[in-house]
């Protein structure tokens, strides 16, 4: 028996890989596992026969012996984790399937778990599409384990990466099939992957499968759900190959990632139902008549032709195309004498500004006028559609392209419409993602300077909040010159607005940092000096081999005084002696 093992480990690897004895593969995979580990590097010899034959693997991954198979993954898991890129490439399209069917279906527990390591490995070090791609098919298997496996493979590559690595997208379309799956077992996975999904999406995630669930499903979910909200919103646990180099250069860069986590909106992921659902065809979907309607002289006739394009356009994404005419027509609604009309054309300039965001952008200025004109109306169901639709129509494009309509009606002399546009200003500087510039921190802080000597208290209390939300963004050193001519009182009242703003913008003075670039110039000033005066040797500069040949011309320097030469004939007495002697 000595004898044949030393014969056995004699043999090169790729030939105890396809050995017909299942304990010289056994020992075969424990030996490349253990030769991947001592090499120095991802170029090392010793993976270039797996990789010249991908083939390997998927033996090993779908060995016939259980105890084989599962250091047959080992040796996988080795080969990826130390051969790198090349590895992972070479070989997932061979593997990929053998290991969610033989592998994560496996009756060991370490066999599922090296399964699962290598599945995390594979996107670890390229990309996660292609692995999802591959094991997506399987949640049609015939066999429920494989369904399973599969799920409870899928929960956990998005617990480790997050959903901004891995696309929840195509994760989403496939669940309302399993979970209408006979196997209990499948089912619940199902259920597990959703609660997982829940934790990085939140409510976005229903956009895709939610309506294609039974009542009961959704019920259970929802009930699980409840759980999963008193978490904290998750983070990327595991880091791709590509990050972790970004890490090895930076040691801050996971505190980076932490502040940048905490800096984002709540909800986890920083995803909402726009990014998942897929754009609807609305233009399509407008009544025939829907103009003719329109224009009729009955308002009841005009809201119905309304309440059927809301009913088409409350979509959380929408197509874009030409809603010219519609826009035009919406906001013509704004003036109705019908304050019903008037709030379902706010709700629709909402949901088409929802729906098409950068889109609706070319139709603000359409619109927005219009409906701030509006405000004047005192019924707080009218105010809120109003203020709703100016909400979608800024988060469809800026600050900077609003604020001045903004400012204009801040003058209006209706007192409604100024408080109610105060409001709106106050809003947009709280959901802002960009810092004002310099110009337009002057015009809001002039004119809310202004406010605070208005008659109405609450218009008072309005411009000492928005110097106060714009001192929060801003800073209290860029608002001074602003505060300079106020009283204690005000001060403090804004001051305390400053305190309790939850702002989404932060200014960022740091890019002030030329003067370090104005010290070169002045190096190129001493340079060009030094260079004037040398100016009249250019043949420093030039290579030795010019220098060799100016050399032998060591007599041209002397001609300093070629002018005297000049002058003296005798310089060239060969020449002139014939002529001399010629003459008598």
């Amino acid at each position: 028996m000595a004898e044949q093992e030393e014969d056995f480990s004699s043999l090169p690897l790729p030939d105890r890989f396809t050995h017909k004895n299942w304990k010289v593969r056994k020992q075969g995979y424990e030996d490349a596992a253990k030769t991947f580990e001592t090499t120095p590097d991802e170029s090392d010899p010793a993976f270039r026969p797996f990789l010249q034959d991908s083939g390997l693997w998927k033996g090993a991954v779908t060995d016939s012996n259980v105890a084989a198979q599962q250091d047959g993954i080992n040796a996988l898991c080795a080969f990826l984790k130390f051969g790198g890129q090349d590895a992972c490439r070479r070989s997932r399209t061979v593997t990929i399937v053998p290991i969610v069917e033989k592998g994560l279906s496996s009756t060991r527990a370490a066999t599922k778990q090296s399964a699962l390591e290598a599945l995390l490995l594979y996107i670890e070090l390229d990309k996660p599409e292609p692995i999802i791609d591959d094991l997506l098919p399987s949640l049609s298997n015939k066999q429920p384990k494989i369904i399973a496996a599969t799920l409870a493979a899928l929960t956990a590559i998005v617990h480790a990466y997050g959903v901004k690595i891995i696309d929840p997208k195509p994760v989403l379309k496939a669940l309302p099939k399993v979970f209408g799956h006979a196997d209990k077992n499948v089912r619940a996975e199902a259920q597990n992957l959703a609660v997982e999904l829940y934790r990085w999406l939140r409510e976005a995630m229903k956009t895709l499968f939610w309506n294609e669930l039974k009542p009961v499903q959704q019920q259970d979910l929802e009930k699980l759900f409840e759980a999963v909200k008193q978490e904290p919103p998750p983070k990327q646990e595991r880091l791709l190959r590509s990050q972790q180099a970004v890490e090895a250069v930076s040691s801050t860069a996971q505190e980076d990632r932490d502040a940048e986590a905490e800096a984002e909106d709540d909800q986890p992921g920083n995803v909402d139902a726009f990014d998942l659902a897929e754009p609807v065809d609305v233009l399509s979907k407008v009544p025939a008549d829907f103009h003719e309607k329109m224009a009729s002289t009955k308002w009841k006739d005009r809201k119905e032709a309304l309440d059927a394009f809301f009913a088409a356009a409350n979509t959380d994404r929408i197509k874009d195309g030409h809603f010219e005419d519609i826009v035009a027509l919406l906001a013509k609604s704004m003036k109705d004498a019908n304050i019903a009309v008037v709030t379902v054309a706010a709700n629709c300039i909402e949901c088409l500004a929802k729906g098409l965001r950068h889109g609706f952008a070319k139709y603000r200025g359409r619109t927005m006028p219009p409906i701030m004109e509006r405000l004047k109306e005192k019924k707080q169901s009218v105010a809120d559609a109003l203020g709703a639709a100016l909400d979608a129509v800024f988060a469809s494009t800026g600050l900077s392209e609003c604020l001045e309509d903004i400012l204009e009606f801040l003058k209006h002399k209706n007192p409604q419409v100024k408080a109610e546009t105060l409001k709106f200003l106050i809003r947009c500087l709280k959901t802002t993602r960009e810092a004002p510039s310099k110009t337009e921190v002057k015009l809001i802080a002039e004119t809310a300077n202004k406010l605070l000597t208005d008659s109405s208290e609450p218009t008072r209390a309005g411009g000492a909040e928005v110097l106060g939300t714009v001192m929060k963004i801003m800073g209290d050193r860029a608002m001074g010159p602003y505060l300079d001519g106020l009283d204690d009182i005000r001060k403090t009242k804004i001051k305390e607005y400053c305190d309790a703003a939850e702002v989404k913008a932060k200014d960022k003075p740091k890019p002030v940092a030329p003067p370090p670039k104005a010290a070169p110039p002045a190096q190129r000033k001493t340079i060009t000096k030094k260079a004037a005066p040398s100016a009249k040797k250019p043949a420093p500069p030039p290579s030795i081999y010019a220098q060799e040949k100016q050399s032998p011309q060591s007599k041209p320097p002397a001609s300093k005084l070629s002018a005297p030469r000049s002058l003296v004939p005798p310089s060239k007495p060969g020449l002139q002696a014939p002529k001399k002697i010629s003459g008598p």
